[in-house]
């Protein structure tokens, strides 16, 4: 990884500050506009499929153009593509909030995407070239905690502005933080690049609509019937697609995503582990949200406020897990996390009744933000210790797109399985399609916390000398068998 300048200790603080505060508002994005559906409906026009594409359009576009992000990064220089995510982000934030018609709102959402792609995974490879790598451990569960929070405080913050403003305000409050970021990235960021000396345009293409075809037809089985035309359409394009994109990445001299990353047990079974947990959570938390509103009756802040014993775990727990992860095996922290999840919201399920309480809700709800922080804080370093470090930007890339494309899935498929087994009608019916829906994310987060702990032993990050490769405790991981 090479830098223009040596990084010093106040580089690594504005460079922690300056990701974090970026990551944090294309974090955010991914389920702010969930509480504020009910009202971009009534005011846009749209039925549920398209609502449904105000969360997915942003998750889609960000998930498919993270490695391109990357790459760009690698080859242009990490702080220059960096800045261009921010300004792009900021500038279609504005679009949305200014968009006439559930379309435009749409388009302006996927344009969100594209931007967060660009920033996202530099944030992480502009961190990890800025902090020394016994520190590094710190650094990772203090950007994870922001960013864990900003995923489950959508909810809360997006009813807040909802309820108090309008809807349109969720976007623009994107805009005065972008600007403000702009030159502070310019000023207070090392620029550093990557090998990457082509960009995969071929592999971005094959991976972005395969997984559109398959989103498609997630979202439209329930409508058009999972047999109908378009849908098997969109299953079958979308995996020949998809396969199609495997195949190139396999051949191609300048793969967006090398397949010998995943020759390492380590790097294929926790990223394996963090799709899975992004399909539970997002696709929980999708529907949670809307039980809070229309079935226990709570306003758009009141649901966000009452989802605070879960959204406001990360803060308090991520940065501990972090350090912690410093010395101990981060595997144990990531699974026991995955695990508290998979707990919590399969008692969400087991309770799930019309009239429900939220008293009884209360400890779920805890459960399973102790898990999403104690996941959050070391999965970080567990992907980056699991690469060499001149693969370390696309690993990032990559990371992060899998974990979005379970975003994506895990509101696709969770909302497919509430619409088949139940609906928007009585609250009986609502929480007849809840319950199974809720039952399949807690599956998926107990079967991440198994692959979890599939992975190779790795030692604690701040064991690992900077600049050398990682040290994982046995062979088949990354340092053995992804040569670079």
């Amino acid at each position: 990884m090479h830098t223009d300048r040596p990084p010093t200790k106040a580089t690594a603080v504005w460079t922690l500050v300056i990701t974090s505060i970026a990551g944090f508002m294309a974090a955010l994005d991914n389920l702010i506009v969930i509480t504020a559906i009910p009202d971009i409906g009534e005011d846009l026009g749209g039925g549920i499929e398209e609502l449904e594409w105000t969360v997915n359009a942003y998750t889609l576009s960000f998930a498919v153009l993270l490695m391109l992000g990357a790459a760009l990064g690698d080859r242009f220089g990490r702080r220059r593509v960096f800045g261009v995510g921010i300004a792009l982000f900021t500038a279609s934030s504005a679009g949305a909030a200014l968009s006439s018609d559930i379309g435009l709102l749409i388009a302006a959402r996927a344009a969100q995407g594209v931007g967060a792609a660009l920033l996202m995974p530099l944030s992480l490879t502009l961190l990890t070239a800025a902090v020394p790598a016994e520190r590094r451990g710190m650094a990772y569960g203090i950007w994870g905690a922001v960013n864990g929070l900003a995923v489950a405080s959508g909810p809360l913050i997006g009813g807040a502005v909802v309820e108090h403003i309008s809807w349109q305000w969720i976007f623009w409050l994107n805009v005065p933080v972008g600007i403000a970021l702009l030159p502070l990235a310019r000023l207070r960021l090392v620029e550093s690049h990557g090998p990457a000396d082509r960009l995969d345009v071929v592999g971005t293409v094959l991976a972005s609509l395969g997984l559109l075809g398959i989103t498609f037809a997630l979202i439209q089985g329930n409508i058009d019937g999972w047999t109908s035309a378009p849908v098997l359409a969109g299953f079958g394009l979308g995996a020949a697609l998809l396969v199609a994109f495997v195949r190139w990445e396999l051949h191609t001299d300048a793969p967006m995503l090398p397949m010998r990353l995943f020759r390492s047990r380590a790097f294929s079974t926790v990223n394996a582990a963090g799709l899975l947990m992004y399909l539970g959570m997002f696709g929980s938390i999708f529907l949670l949200t809307q039980f809070l509103q229309l079935i226990q009756g709570y306003s758009p802040l009141e649901a966000g406020v009452r989802m605070l014993p879960w959204t406001a775990m990360p803060m308090i727990i991520a940065p501990l897990a972090g350090a912690l992860s410093d010395r101990i095996d981060g595997r144990l922290i990531v699974a026991t996390g995955l695990a508290l999840m998979a707990v919590g919201i399969g008692w969400q399920a087991v309770i799930a009744e019309p009239g429900l309480s939220y008293a009884a809700q209360v400890a779920p709800f805890a459960i399973s933000g102790v898990g999403m922080a104690l996941f959050f804080a070391p999965v970080s370093a567990l992907v980056m210790n699991s690469v060499r470090p001149a693969e370390q930007g696309i690993a990032s890339g990559a990371s992060n797109a899998l974990r979005e494309i379970g975003g994506t899935l895990g509101v696709a498929l969770l909302a497919s399985v509430f619409s088949a087994r139940g609906g928007y009608g009585a609250p009986r019916e609502f929480t007849d399609g809840l319950t199974p829906a809720l039952w399949v994310g807690s599956g998926a987060l107990a079967l991440a916390a198994l692959l979890v702990l599939l992975a190779p032993r790795q030692r604690p990050a701040g064991s690992v000398a900077e600049g050398t490769a990682p040290a994982l405790a046995e062979p088949g991981s990354a340092r053995h068998s992804a040569p670079v």
